[in-house]
């Protein structure tokens, strides 16, 4: 049960029954302990299996917990223990205990809110189109998990910042509407956050349902506990009652929901609450190599406020691997090409596309990669959410523009004209001079602008661009990824790629106004909103995390190929770039100065990661001895073979033909290859300086 554990794993799987907290960074192997722990307060006799509750909030995390503790006899029996997220579990028990409580009163779940709360918005006069309905639909979830009634809607979105899609007094009234429409003469209808609040009504007013329940489970377990909302916290202590046999697993430093209610107070006050608990913190990093780990703890390191305080120092385990590449782009075409590029050479040297991601802040930023890799002829997947000519506000677009080239009474417009024409079709769907507000509203209205963008991009290339050309190009565009792509490298946002990870990640677009957002910053560029600005550098922490081994970021100076070049790179990347051999000078930017490496040979700044790794420019003399290389790559691949992994995670061939080339005389020499480091030097020194060696006196 403990074989293949570290000491702090360990400390947390065999800890007595009662609270426990377990604060677990990114790939510290957060879902290995707490099923290990779960099996052994099984198998000491501590708790029954069926009496174990663990929850989670993605039904793909349930079904890891589940399938984990299968691997350790632990499920598909009727007496299993329980794993589920946190409305499945609830939606069990009310539909038990419902009769008990409310009779014969029927319900049922309303799986779709959205005409209801369009319903709602119409008979206050608001607007019932689609993304102001979502965005109303948003503010009420926001709400409920947080336990705000209608009436108080309006003080707890002020003291919470909330950028409301109406005045706040009109939210309100669509809230109230709303639940009242929720009481239909066939019984009641019910969203998932009234399956919480009955199912915590049910277990805090009727004592039978209580002890019938807490008879029936006695130990829980909940997973991602930073991303509990105040209405979860108060099932959970619903659950519990008086009694304290929770273990609680966290990160304080991935808290990137709290747009939905959810909030890192319930980790970060565990200890105070139950004042006897043990809290371990698992710092072990086994995803990604000691170069990703670094520059996540760089990033998370400038962290301010309460959240900052608790932070988690990671510690790599695996071998070393390439420095994280920083690359500035003149404009945003070019990015989005050279990332497409940068993949598929990664494909190219035996990365699976499946290991491969693209992540952005926003999903409008998805076109122009979408773009970029299918010219590559690189198949990819968008997740969480539809790819870019697939999106309703897109696909509405269109085909207002559709109907604006079928009319006879535009003038041939192209170049600027073609441009406001585009505008003026648009406008008549969502597009505005102004950013609106509301989330759903500003991701609507980013597609919209994209499209805009894209016009003037074509008209800039082609200055007889026409709107029937235009019409062909998108239609072009749209069809050529139209078949979705199940292998193939991923798409995604920051936010739907939380809890995933993959070989190589590519974060992009990281300027200023897009990561962090705009609407956190202020008037010249201040921090208008302290809270949500860190928020943005977690995500940012959370996107560094998910890569194992390749990691790459970006940002371009210009939206269109030739524009103006007003943006600057991320605040969040301040500080970032010094330790690494890849700057974004070094990549033909404007940036700050930094110290580069230099050559060997003749001295110059080292302006690339393979000239890096060999210690000389690649035009630069340089004598390989091929037999010293050949008995390097027979160490590597036996090697590899006894530590079972593979021989790239050894050693590069770069660092192995810098070896060849530079025949390091001890330890220290061979450290201070670049590629080796002195955690390989010391691991593998005494090998590979025999091999040199041996090879020298031949």
């Amino acid at each position: 049960m403990l074989d293949g554990l570290d000491p702090e794993q360990r400390a947390a799987v065999v800890a007595p029954r009662g609270p426990v907290c377990v604060l677990a960074g990114a790939g510290t192997g957060k879902t290995r302990t707490i099923t290990h722990r779960i099996a052994h307060l099984v198998s000491a006799g501590q708790v029954r299996a069926d009496q174990v509750l663990a929850v989670t909030f993605t039904a793909r995390a349930a079904g890891e917990l589940r399938g984990r503790l299968r691997g350790l006899g632990l499920g598909g029996e009727a007496n299993a223990v329980q794993a589920r997220t946190f409305h499945a579990a609830a939606l069990r028990q009310l539909k038990y205990f419902w009769p008990q409580v409310v009779g014969d009163v029927p319900w049922q779940l309303a799986d779709r809110t959205f005409p209801l709360v369009a319903q709602a918005a119409r008979q206050v006069g608001l607007s019932s189109e689609p993304d102001a309905v979502r965005d109303l639909a948003t503010e009420i979830d926001w709400a409920k998990a947080s336990l705000v009634a209608p009436e108080q809607y309006a003080a707890a979105a002020a003291r919470a910042r909330r950028e409301t899609p109406f005045e706040a007094r009109r939210v309100a009234d669509v809230y109230s509407g709303y639940e009242a429409l929720k009481n239909t003469p066939d019984g009641l209808l019910l969203d998932f956050s009234d399956l919480l609040l009955h199912t915590a009504a049910a277990l805090e007013e009727y004592p039978a349902v209580a002890e019938e329940f807490r008879g029936r489970y006695r130990c829980f377990v909940v997973d991602e506990y930073q991303d509990v909302t105040p209405l979860q916290q108060r099932v959970l202590d619903a659950w519990l009652g008086n009694r304290d046999d929770l273990t609680v697993v966290g990160d304080a430093n991935q808290t990137i929901y709290s747009f939905t209610g959810a909030s890192p107070a319930h980790l970060l006050d565990f200890s105070r609450r139950f004042p006897d608990a043990t809290v371990v913190r698992l710092e072990r990093d086994y995803r990604s190599t000691p170069q990703v780990v670094s520059l996540a703890n760089r990033v998370i390191g400038a962290a301010r406020g309460r959240i900052a305080g608790t932070r988690l120092q990671l510690i790599g385990q695996r071998p070393d691997g390439p420095e994280p590449i920083f690359r500035e782009f003149e404009d945003e075409p070019a990015e989005a090409t050279g990332v497409a590029k940068a993949v598929a050479r990664l494909i190219a040297k035996g990365v699976q596309p499946a290991e491969i991601a693209v992540l952005y802040r926003i999903n409008a930023q998805s076109e122009a990669y979408e773009q970029a890799l299918t010219a590559a002829g690189v198949g990819y997947q968008v997740r969480g959410g539809e790819g870019f000519f697939q999106r309703p506000e897109v696909r509405q677009a269109v085909s207002a523009l559709r109907q604006a080239a079928d009319r006879d009474d535009l003038p041939d417009a192209r170049g600027d004209a073609l441009v406001s024409v585009v505008r003026a079709a648009l406008a008549r769907v969502g597009l505005t001079a102004e950013e609106p507000a509301g989330a759903q509203a500003r991701e609507r209205w980013a597609s919209l602008v994209a499209l805009v963008e894209l016009t003037e991009e074509l008209a800039g290339h082609d200055p007889d661009l026409d709107l029937s050309g235009l019409m062909r190009e998108l239609r072009a565009r749209a069809e050529a990824r139209h078949a979705p792509t199940v292998q193939g490298v991923t798409l995604a946002s920051l936010h739907a790629a939380k809890g995933l990870e993959w070989d190589a990640v590519f974060l992009v677009g990281l300027t200023d106004g897009t990561l962090p957002i705009a609407h956190v910053l202020g008037d010249g560029g201040s921090v208008a909103d302290e809270a949500a600005f860190e928020e943005e550098r977690r995500l940012l922490y959370v996107g560094v995390t998910r890569a194992r081994e390749h990691l790459q970021l970006s940002w371009a100076l210009a939206r269109a190929a030739g524009g103006a070049r007003p943006r600057r790179r991320s605040r969040f990347l301040a500080g970032l770039m010094d330790d690494s051999p890849v700057t974004d000078r070094a990549m033909g930017g404007r940036g700050r100065a930094v110290q580069l490496p230099g050559c060997r040979v003749c001295g110059k700044s080292l302006l690339n990661a393979t000239d890096t790794l060999l210690g000389r420019c690649a035009s630069c003399p340089g004598e390989v001895d091929t037999e010293l290389l050949a008995a390097l790559q027979d160490w590597r691949r036996d090697t590899a073979a006894e530590l079972g992994i593979k021989p790239f995670a050894v050693l590069g061939v770069k660092a192995m033909t810098a070896i060849a080339e530079q025949f390091p005389a001890d330890e220290q020499a061979l450290a201070a290859i670049p590629g080796m480091g002195e955690h390989r030097a010391v691991q593998f020194g005494t090998d590979l300086l025999r091999l040199v060696r041996a090879r020298r006196r031949t």
